[in-house]
């Protein structure tokens, strides 16, 4: 049993991941997020789900197709519902990115519909032997995939002239404008990561937790919480944190009962953050006077 619960904590975890990484890279570009992160869940996991299963498109397709519009969506979030308040020194967009993810989710509601759906795919219809028992292969490949994309940029902010120009925008926005460098379109950017990672999650995890409008709420919230326990400054941090919540997740929902783990998870969330304000790996910042 402890292998079944920890390989699907590592699963569930892993998209808590990936979504924590999309407000890890927004706050540490542009010190705002997107509080609509979920919601762009429910948005990829939607869009692959009518492209490929309603219109008949090749998942092969359907699934850049989708990556593509979600980052789309991210550099408007970015253009019409962060920037004009921070720009202006206002932390109204976290209000404005809340009500985002709202709107998103009752247009889900009217357009998609309200019910529950299954979405159908190769890799999670036939178990394979592990250890023992068995597991769908995808459940095998969400966390691959999620400690492929936390690495890969790990490396681009330590060892690419890309990471050094974010660094330099979240340093100092109004010297790195001066060196050239286009702070408006990095920030945007990354807004438009944000949001393609959020996809990501959407379409990896509907197989195993099937299509809603109301899908990606809980998801976002649970995100949030892994990104600062992990602490925002670090996206390695932030990946081992969202695959240690969905493990205790799993396992308390495996030995108390599925009612326990919200209960679990969050109660771990607040124990943490009383012991590391910071996160598990993060750092205080330091003020230069």
């Amino acid at each position: 049993m402890w292998p079944q619960l920890i390989l699907s904590g590592m699963a569930i975890g892993s998209m808590y991941g990936l979504v924590a990484l999309g407000f890890q890279i927004t706050y540490a570009v542009s010190t705002t997020m997107n509080f609509s992160q979920g919601a762009f869940v429910m948005v990829g996991a939607v869009l692959c789900y009518s492209l490929n299963i309603t219109w008949g498109v090749p998942a092969i397709a359907a699934v850049p197709i989708t990556l593509g519009i979600c980052t789309g969506l991210g550099h408007l979030v970015e253009r019409w519902i962060v920037r004009p308040f921070a720009q202006n020194g206002s932390h109204a967009w976290l209000l404005s990115t809340i009500a985002l993810g709202i709107i998103a989710e009752n247009l889900a509601m009217v357009t998609f519909g309200k019910e529950v759906r299954g979405y159908p795919s190769p890799l999670a219809e036939v178990p394979v032997s592990i250890l023992g028992f068995g597991v769908f292969p995808l459940e095998v490949l969400i966390p691959v995939v999620g400690l492929a994309v936390a690495i890969s940029l790990r490396l681009v902010f330590t060892k690419t002239l890309l990471g050094k120009a974010f660094q330099a925008v979240s340093e100092n926005p109004e010297t790195a404008q001066l060196m050239g460098i286009p702070v408006a379109r990095l920030i945007a950017f990354s807004f438009g990561l944000s949001t393609a990672l959020a996809g990501l999650a959407g379409m990896l995890i509907a197989p195993i937790a099937n299509v809603s409008a109301t899908m990606g709420t809980l998801l976002g919230l649970k995100a949030f919480a892994t990104a600062i326990i992990g602490g925002l400054s670090s996206p390695w941090g932030v990946m081992v944190a969202g695959i240690g919540y969905g493990v205790v997740e799993s396992v308390a929902a495996g030995l108390l009962g599925g009612s326990y783990r919200e209960i679990v998870g969050f109660a771990v969330v607040i124990a943490v953050l009383a012991l590391r304000p910071n996160g598990l790996f993060g750092q205080a910042q330091v003020t230069k006077v």
